[in-house]
């Protein structure tokens, strides 16, 4: 459950909501009507409820959703490879805390969604975010250059992205797609500040490695690849994926749902980019289809409260009346 996440547990800390402050006056009047004291105390009754209830909402909020932008040029993907094996020759421990081939991205957004209904809002979010996006680029490609390597507290390993407007871009659109999300009524977000990056390697994969004195990732094991640069992605759409679903066969994670951005004039996908959304989009029709197969399947199979032999008795009483008739 842990490989699947975005993040570690430290990464899902979310902002607390502010409790109401009752001030007391310095004087401590006494002379409130009655009437007044009792409606205060209900009010105050109330907030406190409210805050428990926002509490105990986002104590609970565990995100198992995110919108992400796939990173698969071949020369940043090489580059990656090559770094995890680099880092893998000095310590063999640390080869299963590596990102796997076809899984790297950029997370733009992490969220919550409970069930299919809220899959699908999270769907049409998606879907109202594409014009915010477009605004933003103003029919620009967005290029995004990796360069150097770096740690979150010498937990996670990741790729850095290299200086530029690009930077203000992506920023720009993290905000958008917070904001659509959150006006659905999705939990969406974190508390610390988006930092767009590349992740190659997370410890938490590997909790047992701290028994063996393995407790940060030394920067010793890429300090070669610290002014690496790895190459340039254009990105042409954001993916609403699944953390916990099964990943799909080219290692990428259970995708929802697409928008297809970029500069729609000089920066158009090319011949194999435009075949990689077409299978991810035929895989997510044939995951869904057979999904609802097992559904519909396993419902019929269920013991009902026998409704429907009566609905089908009541039917045949119908039609034997009626031929009498």
């Amino acid at each position: 459950m842990s490989e699947e996440f975005e993040a570690n547990t430290m990464d899902f800390l979310v902002d607390l909501p502010f409790a109401t402050i009752d001030i007391k006056d310095d004087s401590e009047i006494t002379d409130v009507p009655k009437v007044n004291l009792e409606r205060s105390k209900e009010n105050e009754c109330n907030n406190k409820e409210q805050i428990k209830k926002r509490k105990k909402k986002r104590k609970d909020y565990q995100p198992n959703y995110f919108l992400s932008i796939p990173i698969t040029n071949k020369e940043i993907t090489k580059g990656i490879k090559i770094l995890q094996n680099a880092i893998i020759r000095q310590d063999e421990q640390l080869a299963r805390a590596m990102s796997s081939d076809g899984s790297f991205h950029i997370t733009l957004l992490v969220m919550q969604l409970l069930n299919e209904d809220d899959v699908n809002v999270g769907i049409d979010a998606l879907l109202e975010l594409k014009p915010f996006v477009e605004e933003i680029l103003q029919g620009k490609p967005l290029t995004l250059p990796f360069e150097g390597v770096d740690t979150f507290g010498n937990q996670v390993g990741f790729v850095k992205l290299a200086e530029g407007d690009h930077i203000n871009s992506l920023l720009e659109i993290a905000d958008a797609a917070k904001r659509t999300f959150q006006e659905k009524g999705i939990l969406a977000g974190e508390s610390r500040t988006f930092k767009p990056h590349l992740t190659f390697m997370k410890l938490s994969r590997l909790p047992w490695l701290r028994k063996k004195g393995v407790k940060k990732i030394d920067p010793k094991l890429y300090e070669k690849f610290i002014g690496h640069r790895f190459g340039e992605e254009v990105v042409h759409c954001i993916d609403l994926c699944s953390m916990l679903k099964k990943k799909q066969s080219n290692g990428y994670y259970h995708c929802e749902s697409s928008i297809v951005i970029g500069d729609k004039n000089g920066g158009e996908p090319d011949d194999a980019e435009l075949v990689r959304l077409s299978k991810r989009l035929v895989e997510n029709a044939v995951l869904k289809a057979v999904q609802q197969y097992l559904e519909e399947t396993q419902n019929k199979n269920k013991p009902g409260d026998g409704s429907s032999v009566k609905t089908e008795e009541a039917d045949r009483n119908g039609t034997d009346s009626d031929n009498r008739k």
